[in-house]
């Protein structure tokens, strides 16, 4: 009997160790999201010192000064001066430690990620159509969208309310009755997505949304703008999370937003590599490559089947997930597509425009 005991405890042994190589990075993941939760509970969390929008310390990016959005591809060029449509652009979460729930609006950790590698390899994807504005905000920490106790939601939900005030001095501010686009990634989508429901959908503003892309956050736009449909579409969304098709997904994506990058298109449609207008990871001294991935949305994901490039390794959120490369893998794509949708909103306000005037 013990001898039969002890062959099952090998047996189990083996197949923890056997398990434990094979998901080693899923598993080594989590332990560092684990080690990322703030001690204390939000209720007692420090409330630091909220932005003031006025000051250009607030912002990590405007038209108005030297930024990290202002860099560009070879081949693309920054043309925010002339620009007469404005993205406001909401960053997503580059606060990993677990001292607040909230990130400090001084922490020069987090504020550099945002600043070398996400106005730069984010936000500057839209400064060939629009002048980019990209607030700094007291954004929930990682650990806040693992969080079941409750707490990470009231720090995505505090998070929010900084956005929606730097959206509100935008507006009053800067805007000047201009369209605009509203752009984010992750924490960033997720803000993007509330604001559309909050402030744009069926709101007079509405009218002046040239398109939206909440990117890398699972929503499926119900109460906010319509959805992208096509290339040229205005006053609609895209969004889209990339993935390997054998990726894992932790919850049930079949009724979110699945816009293809490379095509436009939401009807399931293949792009192949050859449409793939490029990719620019700037950690390799932002270098445009053709033809790097191919995209297919299934179950509201996107599947990419292969990448064609080694300068897109990192697992940081788990194998097979490229949550990290939402806008890398198609920074050209985007960018040629947020020119597109603004000159086709302006062609549509000069043709309505001429008819005002021929209806006179």
């Amino acid at each position: 009997m013990m001898k039969k005991f002890m062959i099952g405890v090998g047996i189990l042994i083996t197949l923890l160790l056997v398990l434990g190589f094979v998901f080693r990075d899923t598993i080594g993941m989590m332990l560092a999201f684990a080690a990322m939760q703030p001690d204390q509970d939000f209720a007692e969390d420090t409330r630091h010192e909220a932005p003031d929008y006025s000051q250009f310390g607030a912002w990590a990016a405007l038209p108005s000064q030297d930024d990290m959005a202002d860099v560009t591809p070879a081949g693309a060029e920054n043309l925010q001066a002339e620009a007469v449509v404005d993205v406001f652009f909401i960053h997503p979460t580059t606060y990993y430690k677990n001292e607040f729930w909230l990130q400090p609006l001084d922490d020069a950790d987090a504020n550099r990620i945002t600043d070398e590698q996400v106005m730069r390899g984010q936000a500057a994807v839209f400064n060939t159509c629009c002048a980019v504005y990209a607030p700094r905000y007291r954004q929930a920490t990682l650990f806040s969208f693992m969080d079941t106790s409750g707490d990470g939601q009231q720090a995505i939900a505090f998070a929010y309310e900084d956005v929606e005030d730097a959206f509100d001095y935008y507006l009053a501010h800067y805007n000047q009755g201009r369209p605009f686009l509203i752009a984010g990634h992750s924490q960033g989508g997720l803000h993007a997505d509330t604001l559309l429901k909050n402030k744009i959908a069926g709101t007079d503003l509405e009218s002046r949304l040239v398109a939206a892309y909440p990117v890398g956050y699972y929503i499926t736009g119900e109460g906010s703008v319509p959805v992208c449909e096509n290339a040229t579409q205005t006053g609609c969304q895209a969004t889209w999370n990339a993935v390997a098709p054998d990726s894992g997904s932790f919850q049930d994506t079949t009724a979110s937003i699945c816009i293809n990058p490379i095509n436009w298109k939401n009807d399931g449609s293949r792009a192949d590599f050859a449409d793939h207008l490029g990719a620019v990871d700037y950690g390799a001294e932002g270098q445009v490559e053709q033809g790097v991935v191919d995209a297919q949305c299934v179950n509201g994901r996107l599947h990419v089947s292969e990448v064609r490039s080694p300068n897109y390794k990192s697992q940081f959120m788990g194998p097979g997930n490229y949550h990290i490369y939402d806008f890398s893998f198609f920074h050209l794509d985007i960018r040629q597509n947020a020119v597109e949708r603004v000159d086709a909103y302006l062609n549509a306000q000069v043709i309505e425009a001429q008819a005002d005037l021929t209806l006179e």
